[in-house]
């Protein structure tokens, strides 16, 4: 069983591309891991967003593409707008769209879209004229202070929701038209950090008559379903109302400041499950809905009041069973801890939003590495220098994706990354199947106000695959047999086609005489370049 893994890492795991050419991207379950299947193959998003405003003009972006081929992104996460797509109703305007498929397969890279429809950022500035002039036909939501009633389209609207849903077809359907054969656009995500501020819900007329009506039968089964994986939140919001199986929102919930998010949730989720199912009809590829995440202890209304926050994720795939998955926008500072929150139930983790730090090359190793990712994309990507740090760790995560694709089916690839110096221990212990990873954070090569981070993934018996920087690793066996485990060999390489090629042998100062896989191999030799992530391949032995 064992060779057979060994085999399928080395060999990049799956099945003949030839076999499922015509097979749409699509997320699926292999071994351990929920993976992005595209023609065949596991597919890992080496990714940045572009600014909000990059992808509406043709000309703009073309300048934009040297840039993200130098950093080496393979996909881009690109904006489509409503209101640029259907300036008058009814009459279509694709040329962005093809453009933008046209100029991605020019510069050899994958898509992501992004649907600014009814909402970006809570707000519906993206929606076309036609839309923002009809407050009759298209309803705002209210707030206590009309400060929501010209700019946020109200999520309870089925005139809304048709509007939208209608768009979003036809622009699946356009892509179904020019992309169906070549997979240029791989994921859609269907608008952007939704939810309403800075009331926990809307407060319109209709709003208030659906809040104190009965809370559908349809949330209420899906809790009483899936009780134990409620989150602790919600489910105390629930127990708050005494686990009611029926009755008003405030009353199932605890109260209206129990009651308000859940509302909004289930509001935003129905509207958007609609136009999820619409796009669907004409093109299924996966779709996702991104959250603006609440800083911690921060009320609903603080942050967007609807969205798939963590803490109501439950709610949302109650309401919006087509959606996908749930991705957070991360841009604070307790990332691993948000990670885990997006990963629970099964929640594939996806990062579309993320700071654009030297700090984001520890990050996407983990994210990859010790989540499962499928993708890593920091946002504003073309404000990044070209030499700035994720350049190179983009670089040796490409060469990698095929192991860590294999790794991930597997179960044989864990990461480090030292969020916190302040804070985080300048040593760790890692389990990596029947193995302990001993990794000691080191100063030496790290980009500046860089943090240290690398994954390790296991490529034989007793074999494994180092890559990233700052760190020193070690292993320790975790099953009977000869007590000591020592290095046996270190080599510094690159992989191609799934197979390591060794530029270099390291030992002595490089190791420590054998004792710690090393990066950088040894600071004092400048000719190695030691502020370069690095790979490495460790070979090691049990004696007594």
């Amino acid at each position: 069983m064992k060779r057979c893994v060994w085999i399928a890492l080395w060999g990049v795991c799956g099945v003949a591309c030839g076999a499922f050419a015509a097979d749409l991207p699509h997320l699926e379950k292999r071994g351990a891991a929920t993976q992005l299947i595209v023609d065949g193959q596991p597919y890992l998003m080496l990714a940045g967003e572009l600014h909000n405003s990059s992808s509406a003009s043709l000309a703009y972006l073309e300048k934009v593409w040297p840039k993200l081929q130098k950093l080496n992104l393979n996909t881009v996460l690109a904006p489509v707008s409503w209101e640029q797509l259907e300036p008058e109703e009814g009459r279509f305007d694709f040329a962005l769209a093809d453009g933008l498929v046209k100029q991605a397969r020019q510069h050899d890279m994958r898509l992501v879209l992004l649907w600014f429809g009814s909402w970006k950022n809570g707000v519906s500035s993206y929606a076309p004229e036609w839309v923002k002039r009809d407050t009759a036909r298209f309803p705002r939501a209210k707030g206590s202070s009309n400060r929501n009633t010209k700019d946020i389209l109200s999520a309870l609207s089925d005139e809304n929701r048709r509007a939208d849903a209608r768009a979003f077809a036809a622009l699946m359907r356009r892509l179904r038209e020019i992309d169906h054969a070549r997979h240029t656009v791989l994921m859609v995500q269907v608008e952007n950090e939704v939810g309403i501020k800075p009331e926990p819900r809307d407060l319109s007329e209709a709003a208030d008559a659906a809040f104190q009506g009965a809370v559908p039968q349809e949330l209420l089964a899906y809790f009483a379903a899936h009780r134990e994986a409620l989150h602790p939140e919600l489910l105390k919001r629930w127990e708050a109302g005494g686990f009611k199986t029926g009755g008003a929102w405030s009353d199932v919930f605890g109260g209206p400041a129990g009651a308000a998010e859940v509302f909004s949730v289930w509001s935003y989720a129905r509207y958007i499950n609609e136009v999820v199912k619409a796009g669907k009809r004409e093109y299924p590829l996966p779709m996702y809905v991104n959250a603006w995440l609440p800083a911690p202890g921060a009320p609903a209304g603080n942050y967007p009041s609807g969205g798939p926050v963590a803490h109501m994720l439950e709610v949302w795939r109650a309401g919006a069973p087509a959606v996908d998955l749930f991705a957070p926008d991360i841009y604070l500072a307790e990332f691993k801890e948000v990670c885990d929150a997006y990963v629970r139930n099964g929640n594939p983790l996806m990062i579309p939003e993320t700071r654009r730090d030297e700090d984001a090359c520890a990050r996407a190793y983990w994210t990859f590495g010790a989540r499962g990712g499928l993708c890593f994309s920091p946002f504003g990507i073309e404000s990044l220098p070209d030499d700035h740090p994720l350049r190179d760790a983009y670089a040796l995560l490409a060469q990698l994706s095929p192991l860590i694709g294999a790794a991930q089916a597997a179960g044989l690839i864990t990461a480090a990354y030292q969020q916190d110096p302040s804070k985080d221990k300048p040593e760790e212990v890692l389990v990596l199947g029947d193995w302990n990873v001993l990794v000691k954070y080191v100063k030496d090569g790290l980009p500046r106000n860089g943090r240290s981070g690398a994954l390790v993934l296991q490529s034989g018996p007793e074999t494994f695959i180092v890559a990233g920087q700052g760190v020193e690793v070690g292993f320790g066996a975790r099953t009977p047999g000869p007590r000591q485990t020592q290095i046996l060999s270190v080599e510094m390489g690159r992989v191609e086609k799934g197979r390591f090629v060794c530029e270099l042998r390291l030992n002595g100062d490089e190791t420590g005489a054998n004792y710690r896989a090393k990066i950088p191999a040894f600071a004092s030799n400048l000719f190695l370049e030691p502020a370069k992530p690095r790979i490495l391949r460790v070979r090691v032995y049990r004696h007594d």
